[in-house]
């Protein structure tokens, strides 16, 4: 398996949970120390700290220090792997979209001649 291919494994399997990717959406808005995200979750600070560990291994926070607090940004360099590596697929779904598109107006045109 070559590393890419590995690096982007790391990143679907962080993004798998649910709990991860809430976490990511909570940086997406700014830097927040581990009691911040970990305050809209009825989990330990333990489970929130794994969690963080996990996105840290796969590349999507960073923590920083500032005096006693360690806080967390959102690295987007991964999700930007992951956002090319399905852009190859963009045509497959693109046909798809427009055939449905298609079907719709069949099916909107037969209602309109059955009114």
């Amino acid at each position: 398996m070559r590393r890419d291919d590995d690096r982007l494994s790391q990143t679907f399997a962080a993004l798998a949970n649910s709990t991860r990717r809430a976490i990511l959406a909570h940086l997406a808005e700014g830097e927040a120390t581990v009691n911040e995200l970990a305050a809209p979750f009825n989990m330990s600070l333990p489970a929130i700290s794994k969690h963080i560990k996990v996105l840290e291994r796969a590349g999507l926070i960073t923590q920083g220090q500032r005096a006693q607090y360690r806080p967390c940004t959102i690295d987007v360099t991964p999700l930007q792997e992951v956002s090319d590596w399905t852009e190859q697929y963009r045509h497959i779904w693109e046909v798809r979209f427009a055939r449905m598109d298609d079907y719709i107006n069949q099916l909107n045109n037969k209602e309109k001649d059955n009114e």
